[in-house]
């Protein structure tokens, strides 16, 4: 999305309606497409977005989303699944999508769903009723995995055939507004993914020094400028503490220089990632998580993660990296028995959504699909491609 645009430029335009939330002006002056609503997670530049008062149809049945790649989620856990009794850990459960896809097609399957966002939880309790006598939820962040699976009456090591992970802030959150998730309306600067936690981007906007929010900025959202905003935060927030994303939005604007302002997609995405991130401690979370998720893996076992952003890509695919290494000291001409790789990789890298894909959602634009399989030392099926 382009953050600014001539006079000329906005008379080619297409018409869109008038936003139906209070932004202040100055904002809808720099950002003229703030008036599109963004119902995405993080999409790229160039993604679709579908302007209010547009033709929108929303299917009840999905509850207003469209599971991201769920046919290749299938294809890749499918083999792991097939046996009476699997167990499938859906860590991300969200509106319950790839859950109830899972579901449906194998009828012996054992779901444990985790979310940490209770509104989440409860649509997705709804819309897995007729299934309620196989699926376990539970109300955790997705590092919570061993605890979880012994409340579901699981042991907490290799009892698992499958596992799900859709990382960042889902499609149902940035749709409700009040959150605060999105960057083109105007909200209370919440952000919290639960909505129990007691820290929301208002109190590190508000009491986090210049130095602690510049690492926020630069850490979470790679955000070059992430000194001078910080420092408009400080400076703004000495006249009245920071409440609303609006506000939030001018002050990215006025610390990033007009040249960059024209590049990149919207100025005040990377910003807003950063916060989101910190809000929640997502990467910590992450980076607990692929362990014991890989750690509760049976053998054959399979787990499939997607990523939305280059940080949570990057902790994957090094956790990936590892299982899939051979742990014989290095130099040897042979293996040393019991030190062979205890995973095989599934995907040849990071997977993306095909153009046939994004057509369907573009939501899935940003993906990242990586996925591994659990098996045996000295075991020749090596996994496969799925």
């Amino acid at each position: 999305m382009k953050p600014s645009a001539t006079s000329s430029e906005l008379a080619t335009q297409p018409e869109v309606a008038p936003a139906s939330w209070s932004l202040p002006e100055p904002t809808l002056t720099y950002f003229p497409n703030a008036r599109f609503a963004i119902s995405d997670r993080d999409l790229d530049p160039g993604a679709h977005r579908v302007p209010i008062g547009g033709p929108v149809v929303v299917d009840e049945s999905d509850h207003g989303h469209v599971p991201v790649v769920l046919e290749r989620c299938v294809e890749l856990l499918a083999p792991a699944l097939a046996r009476p009794g699997a167990v499938l850990v859906d860590g991300t459960l969200g509106a319950g999508g790839h859950a109830e896809r899972f579901l449906t097609q194998f009828p012996e399957l054992r779901l444990i769903g985790l979310d940490r966002d209770p509104g989440a939880l409860a649509i997705a309790r709804a819309r897995l009723a007729p299934f309620a006598d196989r699926v376990s939820l539970v109300h955790t962040r997705y590092d919570g995995i061993a605890d979880a699976l012994a409340e579901a009456g699981c042991t907490p090591s290799d009892s698992v055939d499958g596992v799900l992970l859709d990382l960042g802030v889902s499609s149902m959150q940035l749709d409700q507004v009040e959150r605060g998730f999105s960057y083109s309306k105007d909200a209370p600067l919440d952000m919290r993914m639960d909505t129990d936690a007691p820290l929301t981007a208002a109190d590190i906007l508000n009491t986090y020094d210049r130095k602690e929010l510049t690492d926020i900025l630069r850490r979470f959202g790679e955000e070059k400028f992430a000194h001078r905003i910080a420092g408009l935060i400080v400076e703004r927030r000495r006249q009245a503490p920071l409440s609303t994303t609006g506000e939030l939005v001018e002050i990215v604007y006025a610390g990033i220089p007009a040249p960059a302002r024209r590049t990149g997609g919207h100025p005040a995405k990377r910003t807003f990632q950063a916060l989101r991130i910190a809000v929640n401690a997502e990467l910590d979370s992450l980076s607990a998580a692929l362990p014991a998720a890989l750690a509760a893996l049976a053998d054959g076992g399979r787990i499939v993660v997607m990523s939305y952003q280059s940080l949570e890509d990057r902790i994957v695919k090094a956790t990936f990296a590892a299982a899939t290494t051979s742990r014989s000291p290095e130099g040897l001409p042979v293996e040393l028995p019991g030190y062979e790789p205890e995973f095989s990789a599934l995907t040849r890298g990071a997977e993306r959504a095909d153009a046939a894909e994004i057509e369907r959602n573009p939501r899935s634009a940003p993906v990242r699909l990586r996925a591994l399989q659990r098996v045996t030392p000295g075991n020749p099926r090596r996994g496969g491609k799925g």
